[in-house]
């Protein structure tokens, strides 16, 4: 009896078949929009979360503005460090009477603040960012006033004190505008 060799078994190639490729990507619960209204393109990403999700859509000048904070706070600390006298005479027009340890002290807080503005300068991550600007503010908001009350306890006030006031308070105003806008949600279109 000659029988006849079964017929070879049809199988679906799931791969190439586009309508089964909708139905398991809609199981799995990918390829739609979330509600969020990103589109994953697997499980694993959609598990992970994307990393376009994380980008920090950065305003314009902010690199450069924690460039010239970073070189500043720099030049600053080690002004203070190595000639505190100096530094303290040009600010309050008169000499340093006490130990000029404070003056010091100082440079090593303000080193301390430019190492974060660099570390700030180099990172993609919106929350160090954000920390890093909060972190200059603070530092503004916090020498205006030591001037301040120390100028009004001294009694004078020099042009070059005032214009430390006006120019702290100028980027207390730059710094948290770029921490603001930072902070921000983007709106989706």
């Amino acid at each position: 009896m000659a029988s006849k060799p079964p017929a070879p078994l049809m199988k679906k190639h799931s791969q190439t078949d586009l309508i089964s490729r909708l139905k398991s990507r809609k199981i799995l619960g990918v390829g739609g929009e979330d509600d969020d209204g990103e589109v994953h393109r697997s499980k694993i990403s959609q598990m992970l979360g994307n990393e376009i999700k994380f980008a920090v859509r950065e305003p314009i000048g902010l690199r450069v503005w924690i460039l010239i904070s970073a070189v500043g706070f720099t030049t600053m600390a080690l002004m203070a460090l190595v000639f505190p006298n100096q530094l303290y005479e040009v600010v309050f027009e008169e000499e340093l009477s006490s130990t000029s340890i404070s003056v010091r002290l100082y440079g090593g807080a303000l080193l301390s603040l430019a190492l974060i503005l660099w570390n700030g300068l180099y990172t993609a991550e919106k929350v160090i960012i954000q920390w890093t600007l909060l972190s200059e503010a603070c530092y503004f908001a916090v020498q205006f006033l030591v001037t301040s009350i120390t100028l009004m306890e001294i009694g004078i006030l020099p042009n070059a004190a005032m214009i430390l006031l006006l120019s702290r308070v100028l980027f207390l105003l730059v710094t948290m505008a770029y921490y603001y806008h930072l902070g921000r949600k983007t709106k989706k279109v």
